[in-house]
């Protein structure tokens, strides 16, 4: 019984050395962001705050600036916070529009903070990323299109060159009317795929044949298309490896965006609007 009772304390004495550099690295790390790099009017601008404010303003970590560039930043600093001082002793943060931005901003960093936070140890998995790759492939148009539009305020400008297509008259000459900038190049609107086109649009050329012209105007959000299509190729997709990266990113965001859901579902919502 002593022989076990000593082995448990040793086993417990050894688990707590080991935690132990790592309990005095965080310590070490939160006692050098706290140390002060400056006072402004008595208040401290810690070495933390420095950091955040040189990643976001250069996207390098601190440590990377000479002598000079850190003064330089640290100047800019203080010159923020006095600027920031005198607009609260103004009371602009009070202001309805701006204390409305000031909110959503801290909302949009304590969101990421949580997204960082509970996806940490959620390595996407490569049975994870294979899973989302063939979704993905499931979904994507095997199609491209080539195809040429003139696009007119009105259905009835759209169908005048509707008839004058008819009548003979050059689709690439009448494109010069359109308000859209392929007018330049006759309406030529290059390779693409249906998923980058608004989906009347997309819908309409995908139910033309190679070199045919639609039989009426298609209306968008943007107006009025007469849409010729001039070419169809078969794509291939990209390769598994090519893609992973952006792969482990879509994966990561639907593992956040579930535990988001949850979260909804669990609050109390009372919608006014």
């Amino acid at each position: 019984m002593k022989i076990l009772r000593l082995m448990t304390l040793t086993t417990a004495t050894l688990l707590i050395a080991a935690c132990q550099p790592k309990a005095d690295a965080a310590k070490d790390a939160d006692a050098a962001a706290k140390k002060p790099v400056a006072t402004l009017n008595g208040k401290a601008i810690t070495q933390g705050e420095f950091d955040s404010f040189v990643k976001q303003v250069s996207g390098r970590p601190s440590a990377d600036l000479d002598d000079e560039q850190k003064k330089r930043a640290l100047d800019s600093l203080i010159n923020l916070r006095i600027l920031a001082a005198q607009a609260e002793k103004d009371g602009l943060h009070k202001e309805t529009d701006l204390a409305a931005q000031i909110e959503l901003t801290r909302l949009n960093i304590l969101q990421q903070a949580l997204a960082e936070k509970y996806l940490e140890g959620k390595t996407p998995t490569e049975q994870e990323l294979k899973a989302e790759y063939d979704a993905q492939i499931a979904l994507m148009s095997r199609n491209e299109y080539r195809a040429r539009h003139i696009l007119v305020p009105t259905e009835i400008a759209a169908t005048q060159i509707l008839e004058r297509l008819k009548k003979g008259d050059r689709f690439e000459t009448l494109a010069k009317d359109s308000i859209d900038s392929s007018r330049d190049r006759g309406g030529d609107l290059g390779w693409f795929s249906p998923s980058s086109m608004v989906k009347p649009f997309a819908d309409a050329v995908m139910a033309l044949k190679k070199g045919e012209t639609i039989a009426k105007p298609v209306q968008t959000q943007f107006g009025w298309h007469v849409i010729r299509l001039d070419d169809v190729r078969e794509v291939q997709p990209p390769p598994f490896e090519e893609v992973k990266q952006q792969l482990n990113q879509a994966v990561l965001s639907k593992k956040f965006r579930a535990y988001s859901d949850e979260l909804t579902k669990a609050a109390k919502i009372e919608k006014k609007i």
